[in-house]
């Protein structure tokens, strides 16, 4: 019943797409996106080049109004707002670029005109679990979904990245060559150079919570877990406290899709702060000491600041089976694994940071950026055609 569901919503994607295609191709850029991070600092960069060329942003509802913000065509997509849902399948038909950061099943049906380009900036600078043609449950999935994934991973004209290493995976994810590959950088990493911009963020959270002044900051941020919805945290809060309460305080950013239902912020308010709701991730990575994660792609991005990190990966077996993974978990992250509340506390006070483990872990994964990945996007990508 799913499979014919999908069916027959791509059969009128497919009718209105192929109508649309009638009308001339216009010399404008449209982006199909789930978060905003990368094409925010790419539109940004674009206006600093005084580009005349129109902007569309055809965005999932928790990116909507941050584009629509811009002034520029904003429209929802994937969403019960038939109108928007129509409006969007005319420009992606009618724009000589498209620019796309996640996997969108409908472009399985967008086979576009020539002369369009269509470029996967992707939604994080690294990846530790498996996607694409690699995700281990595709093996659960019927022959007419596998189709429908190759058909999308072939209107990748172009994929940018950010190191070798992040190329071949997505050489892998999305079945493509070597001459896909853009070693650009990526955009939302230019954030980790501004060191103006760093400041300003800083001065900015202490004058709202001066009381946090001369407290080191760790900030646990886990990754979704499809087969874990409950927004609970696995750690002794109390432990935490006690060993913490003079020098630290802690932030927890659970995942978009995941709501955080513990009552600790109540209980430990003047130590445990939920900033789940934050709007930028990267703000609190700049006021972040201690970085707790697990098989997020966010130590990647943070590697820039050199800064310690602590992989919490209490159900790693139990991940590898259901996610599969890139690589040896226990020997490609740059930090202490902890397993349990008194690894995190025994990694935190005595861990400290292994700059040159770090620096390699970079240079692994963010090779290619170094503050200036939007431009060259803008200059490689846009302004051309």
């Amino acid at each position: 019943m799913r499979e014919l569901a999908i069916s027959i919503y791509l059969m009128g994607f497919k009718a209105l797409f192929t109508i649309f295609k009638l009308f001339p191709l216009k010399k404008k850029v449209t982006f199909l996106i789930s978060f905003s991070d990368n094409p925010l600092y790419i539109y940004e960069a674009l206006k600093k080049k005084a580009s005349n060329r129109d902007v569309v942003f055809l965005c999932q509802q928790r990116c909507f109004e941050t584009f629509k913000a811009t002034g520029e065509s904003t429209y929802l997509v994937e969403s019960k707002n038939l109108l928007h849902s129509i409006i969007g399948i005319y420009h992606l038909a009618t724009s000589k670029q498209i620019v796309v950061d996640n996997y969108y099943g409908f472009l399985a049906v967008t086979k576009f005109k020539e002369g369009v380009t269509c470029t996967q900036i992707w939604h994080a600078a690294g990846a530790i679990k498996q996607f694409g043609a690699e995700d281990p449950t595709n093996v659960h999935r019927t022959s007419e979904a596998i189709s429908r994934f190759k058909a999308v991973y072939d209107r990748f004209d172009q994929i940018v990245i950010g190191s070798d290493f992040m190329g071949e995976i997505f050489k892998q994810a999305f079945l493509k060559e070597d001459d896909a590959l853009m070693k650009i950088g990526v955009p939302r990493t230019d954030f980790f150079f501004n060191e103006a911009l760093h400041a300003q963020i800083k001065d900015a959270f202490y004058q709202e919570k001066p009381e946090l002044k001369g407290k080191k900051i760790i900030l646990y941020a886990p990754t979704f877990r499809k087969e874990d919805t409950s927004g609970s945290i696995p750690l002794d809060f109390q432990k935490l406290y006690a060993s913490f309460k003079e020098d630290y305080v802690l932030f927890i950013r659970m995942h978009p899709s995941i709501e955080l239902k513990m009552a600790v912020t109540t209980e430990y308010h003047d130590f445990i702060f939920d900033y789940s709701q934050h709007p930028s991730i990267n703000d609190l990575l700049v006021m972040t000491d201690v970085l707790i994660t697990d098989y997020s792609s966010i130590p990647m991005e943070f590697s820039i600041l050199q800064r310690q990190m602590i992989f919490f990966a209490y159900d790693l077996e139990a991940y590898k089976k259901s996610n599969g993974l890139w690589e040896v978990y226990e020997t490609s992250v740059p930090g202490l694994i902890a397993k349990n509340t008194d690894e995190i506390i025994n990694a935190v006070l005595h861990g400290g940071v292994d700059r040159q483990e770090i620096a390699a872990y970079s240079d692994k994964w963010v090779k290619y950026c170094d503050g200036n990945a939007s431009m060259r996007f803008v200059e490689e990508v846009l302004t051309v055609n």
